[in-house]
């Protein structure tokens, strides 16, 4: 399924929905929207929203982690929102929930 990406704001946070497949041929163009998207709220803390996704390469999970850290710089973070449980487990199991929030909702908690 192809990559779909949705801005949103719920509440009073910024929310970028991703749906579809995260591979290889669509991590240009997810990487340009994760740079425009945390670039034009600097200073905020700002969700992705993954539920969505099907197949989520490592190399994506690695623009997630670059992203929270240039987020971080301009003092705001990242949170990824997963509730399903396999993107959960996976999350743990690469170790990326130690470095970045994963949350169950788009409030971050």
């Amino acid at each position: 399924m192809d990559m779909e990406l949705r801005r949103a704001l719920i509440g009073h946070r910024q929310v970028l929905v991703v749906t579809g497949d995260v591979d290889l041929v669509s991590l240009p163009r997810f990487n340009d929207a994760l740079l425009r998207f945390i670039g034009e709220f600097p200073g905020d803390t700002v969700a992705i929203d993954l539920d969505g996704t099907g197949l989520i390469e490592d190399a994506a999970l690695g623009l997630l982690l670059g992203t929270a850290g240039r987020a971080r710089l301009a003092d705001g973070d990242v949170v990824v929102v997963a509730t399903e449980t396999r993107l959960r487990a996976r999350l743990a199991i690469t170790g990326f929930d130690r470095a970045v929030t994963v949350a169950n909702n788009i409030s971050g908690s």
